[in-house]
């Protein structure tokens, strides 16, 4: 899963690397070392600008809401859980469907944090019979510091408590997309502890490498086979991972110090 992550790239440096063409600086959000869902995060998406002649996708990076609320529902209150979307059903499931076909975005990061527990536990989390007890934060990110661009999903949401024109009737919220964990070695792995990301936790977010950007966010793009095909994870052996200190796991911390890189786990860790 991701429920964690990290994201403190300037609006500036996202606007050159993904090739936005709009973005409003009032949108601008600060550098943030611990989002947590429910937090608005950059995502990068393509859609017709609003009341525009021209009706032309347009590539733009805006600020999105974490957890994402399905067009169809009544209130907001189930968003927390939709988070995350897996990559093996998203195109079944109705809260994810819709967008999987023409609402797909790129979520930026630095990388995500993962707790590592025992392995007995640990199965029974991959058979959704326990919700695991978080222990060690493990932080995971491309070996070479490159973005971590995250798949992902947006949806509107309109709230009918509130008239046309106020500024909360629209929501737009967003999900992450979650593959298998990779089972092969670290491209960096730490000097104890996992070895693999699938050490960590059995999921993670599916990260899409430059090469497939444009066709990810092309709305265009509307074939399930096609799409779909966009879901194949990446080569592995392309992250690291280290433990970082266990102060991320509360929500109010934030900063850069909750990457730095630990000599070894705080907490006992059996793999």
């Amino acid at each position: 899963m991701c429920g964690r992550y990290a994201a403190s790239r300037r609006p500036e440096d996202l606007v050159g690397l993904f090739r936005v063409e709009k973005w409003e600086p009032e949108e601008t959000l600060a550098p943030d070392w611990n989002v947590a869902p429910t937090k608005e995060v950059y995502a990068i998406l393509e859609r017709p600008v609003k009341d525009a002649a021209d009706k032309r996708p347009v590539r733009q990076l805006r600020a999105l809401k974490w957890g994402l609320v399905p067009s169809f529902a009544k209130t907001p209150e189930g968003a927390a859980r939709l988070i995350n979307a897996r990559a093996e059903t998203v195109h079944e499931k109705p809260s994810f469907r819709r967008p999987f076909l023409t609402r797909r975005c790129i979520l930026p990061a630095d990388g995500y944090y993962e707790w590592v527990t025992g392995t007995g536990e640990r199965e029974l989390e991959v058979e959704g019979k326990k919700k695991r007890p978080r222990k060690q934060p493990y932080f995971v990110t491309p070996a070479d510091g490159s973005v971590f661009a995250m798949a992902g999903l947006y949806e509107f949401w309109r709230d009918r408590t509130l008239p046309d024109g106020h500024p909360q009737a629209w929501w737009v919220t967003c999900s992450v997309i979650t593959t298998d964990a990779e089972k092969g070695p670290l491209g960096v792995a730490p000097a104890e502890g996992p070895r693999s990301l699938s050490d960590i936790h059995p999921r993670m977010p599916l990260m899409l490498l430059p090469d497939r950007w444009d066709a990810w966010l092309d709305p265009s793009t509307t074939d399930p086979h096609e799409v779909r095909s966009l879901l194949a994870p990446p080569p592995e052996g392309l992250m690291r991972a280290y433990p970082v200190t266990t102060a991320v796991s509360n929500v109010r911390n934030n900063g850069p110090q909750l990457l730095e890189e630990l000599a070894g786990p705080e907490e006992p860790v059996l793999f």
